[in-house]
Order: structure tokens, then sequence, then C-alpha cells
């Protein structure tokens, strides 16, 4: 599979696209709005980094308890309920007068189900391309979130200016139906990966057996923590910019759309292996600057030259394809999705806590150096980790 032409002539591979862009549109209109009304309501940043990103801390109870959903629940009915339990939420997030506790619980709810959601999405993913297709398909899903992404912060910018943001949350949920019945008119009726029924103890006896493996382990720790802190930062743009902040998302976009694009399509995967440390310090590196409070137009290029280096996680999670076994694919994206986004979540009240007692740029700047002294701790660590024999 040479192209992005192979990746669409693949059976299903266009309706769980399409079922997916529509989510992360969804997921990018609703979350701007929803922070936006909280940041309102409450002159928090802490509270608006949360409303955004909190949902991300419910993924570790999911990957804890439920995540063995991910491989023992068929694909198709998996991601048709998700999306409309998605819906319903959003829907309920746009009631007048709803209490910010109600809020938080709300969120709380969708994190745990996006956590097996998640997991069997991309397990599909893997299951409906072959060998060698994954990297260039997590590509094309990578650059159609950063499409999405910049569509969906512009739109809801728009939205939340000239109207309010509970139209945008209406418009959110409208948008999570839509992929609800691309699913479900999509894709075909596949039985699970894995046998044996979604339980608490099959969702440990899996997690043990991913985390045993000490290349795995390292795979995992680079896909979650420099990224996650990065997020932090992306957190506090509301803070940053209250006017303004879906111009500095829909750049931040821009330049996650660019980094993908040429790892996944434009440099030989022999070279591409040796890019994730490189990567992630690109990522790191330009918030280190948002400590000079620099205007609107620089953070804006400063957002996007760094998100160029989210394109790190496909050359990481080639790797973690290439250890994992086949019957463990779906959990194995689920924890890597689910530790991601609670790294991401915890990041995000990291970032608003540091940011109440400090500024905005002076939070987004400690999480930057944190990133990368993280980055380089890993570094130095991978020989030992590339010499061991993953279980």
């Amino acid at each position: 599979m040479r192209s992005y032409q192979d990746l669409f002539r693949t059976p299903e591979f266009t309706p769980l696209f399409l079922a997916s862009s529509a989510q992360t549109l969804a997921r990018t209109t609703s979350g701007l709005a929803l922070a936006t009304l909280v940041h309102r309501e409450t002159a928090s940043p802490l509270l608006s980094a949360l409303s955004m990103f909190g949902p991300s801390l419910a993924h570790v109870l999911g990957a804890t308890l439920f995540l063995s959903a991910a491989d023992r629940l068929p694909p198709r009915a998996t991601m048709t309920g998700t999306a409309l339990a998605f819906a319903a939420a959003t829907a309920a997030l746009a009631l007048p007068g709803l209490p910010v506790t109600a809020v938080f619980a709300i969120l709380l709810l969708t994190g745990l189900v996006a956590s097996v959601g998640g997991g069997a999405g991309w397990g599909l993913l893997n299951e409906i391309l072959p060998g060698g297709g994954y990297v260039l398909g997590r590509s094309a899903f990578n650059m159609m979130n950063g499409i999405m992404q910049i569509t969906g912060f512009a739109t809801g910018g728009v939205l939340v200016a000239v109207l309010s943001p509970r139209p945008s949350l209406l418009a959110a949920a409208a948008l999570y139906l839509t992929a609800a019945l691309i699913a479900r008119l999509g894709l075909t009726r596949r039985p699970p990966r894995a046998t044996g029924r979604p339980s608490v103890r099959a969702t440990w006896r899996a997690n043990a057996r991913l985390w045993s493996s000490p290349p795995r382990r390292h795979v995992y720790l680079g896909l979650w923590i420099p990224n996650g802190l990065v997020v932090g930062c992306e957190a506090l743009y509301v803070s940053y910019a209250p006017d303004a902040a879906g111009t500095l998302f829909a750049c931040a976009a821009v330049g996650m759309l660019a980094g993908d694009v040429a790892v996944g399509r434009l440099i030989p995967p022999g070279r591409r292996r040796r890019l994730a440390t490189p990567l992630l310090l690109l990522l790191a590196t330009p918030y280190l600057l948002f400590v000079l409070h620099p205007p609107l137009p620089v953070a804006a290029a400063l957002a996007a030259v760094a998100s160029a280096g989210f394109g790190a996680s496909l050359v990481q999670q080639e790797r973690l394809m290439r250890l994992t076994p086949p019957e463990l694919s779906g959990h194995a994206f689920g924890l890597h999705s689910s530790g991601m986004l609670t790294m991401q979540g915890t990041s995000a009240a990291l970032a608003g806590g540091l940011a109440e007692l400090t500024s905005p740029p002076t939070a987004m700047t400690a999480l930057a150096l944190t990133s990368a002294t993280v980055t380089l701790l890993l570094a130095a660590t991978a020989p030992k980790h590339r010499a061991a024999t993953p279980a």
C-alpha cells in the first residue's frame, strides 16, 4: 500500500474515515464552545482547561476497568453505540442553567465511553488494512484530524462569536449522530477480535501482558508524557487569548497536519524510525518562548511550528504495532489512546493550576520545559529497551 488512493480503495476504510471525521469535527466544535462557556461563567483558567481536556482524565478509569471490551465486542456496534452516547451527552451539555458540577459529571461519563470506542476504532483500522498499511492509514487519519480541527475550531469560533456556545454544542451533537449513522450503514458486521466476555479481570490481564514488555513500556511512555504535557500548553489557549483562542487552535492544527503529511507520506521508513526524539523536541521547544508573552500572530506561528512535532506519534505507533500480537491490537491501541488522553487531561489540570498561581504564559513555558526534559531522558534510556526481546 503506497498511496492515499490505495487506502480509499480498501473496503470499509472510507466509512471508518468519514465516521471518525464527523466525530473529530464534533469534538473540536463542542470543546471550544464548552471551554468558552465555562470561562464566561467562572473566569477560571483551571475550570476552562478542564472543561475542554478534563474528560481525558476519565480514560484512566476506562483503561483500568473496561478496555477489554475494545477487542471483545463487535466493532460496528461499539462504534455506533459510542457515537450515540456522545450525541446524547453533548446535547445535555447545551441545557441552559446546567450547574458546573453536572457539566463535569457528564464529561466524566463521556471519557469512560471514549476509552472503549478509541480502542475499537484503531483496532478496526489495523484489521482492515493489509500489512504495512497501518502507518499510511494512521497518517491519513491524523491529516483528517488536523483538517477537522481547523474546520471545527474556526466554525466553533464563529458560532461562539456570532451566536453563543450552546448552538455550537447542539451542532456538535448532530455531528455525532451523523457519525453513528455512517458507522452503522457503512461498516460491515465483524466478529470480535478476541474471545471471551469483557470484564475487569480480562482488562487487567491484558494490561499486565502489554506492560510486561520493556520495549512496549518505553513506547507507551514516549507516546503519553511528552505530547501530553504540550497539550497542557494548548489547554491554556482560552486563558491566553480569550477572544482569539480559535485562531491558536486552528494554527496548531495546521502545524499538526503538516507534520503528519511529512512523516506519513514523504519521509522513507528507514529514516522515519530515527525521528521520534527530534520531533518530540520540536513539539515542546517553541512553547518556551511563550514566557515572553508574544502577540497573537507570533503565538499562532509558534503553535503551528510546535504542532508539527505531533508527527512523532506515527513513528511510535508503528513500533508499538510491531511489538503487539494481533489479538491484542485493539487493546494495545486503546491503552495508548487512553493513557495519552489521561496524560493530556492531567496536564490540562496542572497547566490550569499553575496558571491560577502564576500566569498562562509562565505555565505554558514550565510544561514545555518538562516535556523536553522527559524526551531527553527517554532518548537516553532507549538503547537498553531496544536490546530487550518483547514478550
